[in-house]
């Protein structure tokens, strides 16, 4: 299609440059360099990294992904087109590297959990927001999500009758039913610092946070519980594979995948109605609760009790039921989520005038109080729009934590939940939206140019040489890279886009907005212009575009949410209204010019995809079909 038919409103107004606006576009400078300086110090020409010839077990082809994961978002907001060239390069070499290390196979994690596999598939998600007409990514995401709905014969993890997952760990190569000792081999040492997986385990403290894995005849000990009560049949954890099929539907438009996202929420929903309102965390494959531990419902994989306790259930409730309203425009698929967070609130206990909630639950009931974490409402009010998710998030809040910006980006152990990958102001950016943080733009844009230039500085250290460093002397070198990534891009992702940060383990972009280049036919913001949603209605947002560059006019088009699910209804443009429908508003500023909007909207009244102002993802190359022998 061509944009000179879609609403068009032009800005004039001149005035002095807000800080924020300026700051967004030091970010884009910054990171456009060093998104490549930190990719021409890590990685060869061909995209694989300069790292050891051998990596044994399951664990760890996430963790490369996890270091460059934000270059095509980055692209997908308005960074260079030679940092997303450079991202397709990246994936292909760490995909590469990875199936010859074994952790891979068919271009995707053969076996490992969806805490894992949600991290590692960020990078792949947001290949689709940055070029949804590329014939390898639709293929490899049917490829994928057929590991999934039943349709590869090789990776046999979807029950279709029971509505399972037929294993907490899975992937390519299907369900993974018996571990060896050779798959937990290189994170023995780390899990030594964590709290025991069973609570039968001889001589080791229950309640403690030192478990030897390292020691031998404790490591046989734990891999024979794993292999009878948590190699087998379904987990909470597993509906994080909801955000690939959204993924794939996003691309296709096809039907079958958001019933399934649908139809496998749905299942959990009977589960936990079954169980009185708590969902379980380990169904056996006969789709019975607690199958394999004695018909406790408490003690699965990433369940209730191990490794971290409710934040593995909340999260992927929370990712699941935002995906499935979505998908549907239909808010009841929230409910599961609510529901389990109503009822922890239901648990809660005071103690020394904080509201805490039970975070473990052991053989003897609830125990590990914490306060709660704003995270899971702020995602559901994202989605909802509704107050009563509004006012779970700010059920107990902590001040301490959450009245001003997190320069640390994470909050584990001290509440029930926890960011990583430098997303650590969820919290922060609502108490924006409400309307109590006024100066938190500017106070975050701060922050990510302060951690940007500290990582800079930090990956240019000569003990972080990769030619010279010593990439066997510890498993955690594993991590180095997103430890060391200088892509800090929070501050440009909830502010130009108008919602929080994915969740890190595997949540899709959910948000208001996204922008496109008409100049140049390619997502993004135009070059000079800044963004800032700084208001969101269940019928409308208010946002403000900045063109920094006072001496040439631009034009940017915005759309009505990161997959083109809503519709403008109108607006108006400095108090002035236009007229404006469909999915796309263009936006011409003149030189330095300034645009207040306040946009009317319909919220989830079109299908979410991948399409742009120019291609329809839908209607993108066929799949090759290789022969039949």
């Amino acid at each position: 299609m061509t944009t000179s038919s879609l609403p068009r409103v032009t800005a004039t107004h001149v005035a002095a440059m807000p800080k924020w606006a300026l700051l967004q576009r030091q970010i884009f400078a910054v990171l456009d360099s060093a998104a490549i300086e930190f990719a021409d110090r890590y990685t060869r020409d061909d995209g694989t990294l300069i790292w050891r010839d051998e990596w044994p077990g399951m664990d760890g082809s996430d963790d490369p992904y996890e270091g460059f994961m934000n270059m095509p978002l980055f692209y997908a907001l308005g960074g260079s087109r030679q940092v997303y060239e450079r991202s397709r390069t990246i994936w292909d070499g760490i995909t590469w590297q990875w199936t010859e290390y074994g952790q891979i196979h068919r271009e995707y994690d053969a076996y490992y959990d969806w805490m894992h596999h949600g991290e590692s598939n960020l990078f792949f998600y947001f290949l689709g927001l940055a070029d949804p007409n590329v014939p390898k990514d639709r293929q490899r995401t049917r490829r994928f999500a057929g590991f999934y709905n039943g349709e590869d014969a090789e990776a046999l993890n979807w029950d279709a009758e029971k509505k399972l997952i037929r294993s907490p760990i899975n992937g390519s190569r299907g369900p993974r039913h018996h571990q060896t000792a050779e798959d937990w081999s290189t994170h023995r040492e780390i899990l030594d610092g964590y709290l025991p997986p069973f609570e039968d385990l001889p001589g080791i403290d229950r309640y403690g946070m030192k478990t030897p894995w390292s020691d031998d005849a404790v490591y046989a000990e734990i891999l024979q519980r794993i292999n009878t009560r948590q190699s087998r049949g379904d987990v909470p954890l597993n509906l994080g594979a909801s955000s690939l099929m959204m993924h794939a539907y996003a691309y296709t438009g096809e039907e079958n995948y958001r019933a399934w996202v649908v139809e496998y929420l749905d299942a959990w929903v009977e589960r936990t109605a079954r169980n009185g309102g708590i969902i379980p965390d380990n169904i056996g494959l006969s789709g019975e609760i607690g199958e394999y531990n004695d018909g406790k419902w408490w003690g699965g994989y990433y369940g209730w009790r191990w490794p971290h306790g409710s934040f593995s259930l909340l999260e992927p409730l929370s990712v699941a039921g935002t995906n499935a309203a979505a998908l549907t425009g239909d808010m009841r698929h929230l409910g599961l989520a609510r529901s389990q967070l109503d009822m922890l609130w239901g648990l809660r206990k005071d103690e020394d005038g904080q509201q805490l909630v039970p975070n473990r639950h052991y053989d003897e009931g609830w125990r590990d109080y914490r306060r709660f974490h704003p995270m899971y409402g702020v995602y559901l009010w994202n989605v909802s729009m509704a107050e009563e998710d509004a006012e779970r998030a700010e059920r107990g809040w902590a001040h301490d934590l959450f009245d001003a910006v997190n320069p640390a980006y994470h909050g584990y152990g001290k509440t029930n939940g926890g960011h990583m990958g430098f997303n650590g102001n969820t919290a922060q950016w609502f108490r924006y939206m409400r309307g109590q943080y006024p100066d938190y733009p500017e106070r975050l844009l701060e922050a990510n140019l302060t951690t940007i230039a500290e990582q800079i500085a930090k990956y240019r250290l000569d003990e972080n040489d990769p030619l010279t460093m010593d990439h066997y002397r510890e498993s955690m070198t594993i991590h180095m890279w997103q430890q060391l990534t200088p892509m800090i891009i929070e501050g440009l992702t909830q502010l130009t886009l108008g919602g929080p940060m994915h969740v890190y383990h595997g949540g899709l972009q959910h948000a208001r907005f996204r922008y496109f280049d008409p100049a140049g036919e390619r997502p993004g913001l135009p070059a000079g212009v800044a963004a800032l949603v700084d208001g969101l209605r269940d019928d409308g947002a208010s946002l403000t575009l900045v063109n920094t560059d006072v001496g040439a006019a631009r034009e940017v088009i915005v759309q009505a949410g990161t997959f083109g699910e809503h519709e403008f209804a109108g607006g108006a443009l400095d108090g002035v209204a236009f007229a404006a429908e469909g999915r796309w508003l263009v936006v011409r500023l003149e030189a330095g010019a300034t645009a207040r909007l306040e946009v009317s909207m319909k919220r989830y009244v079109r299908a979410p995809n991948y399409d742009t102002p120019w291609v329809t993802a839908a209607q993108g190359v066929e799949a090759i079909r290789g022969r039949e022998a």
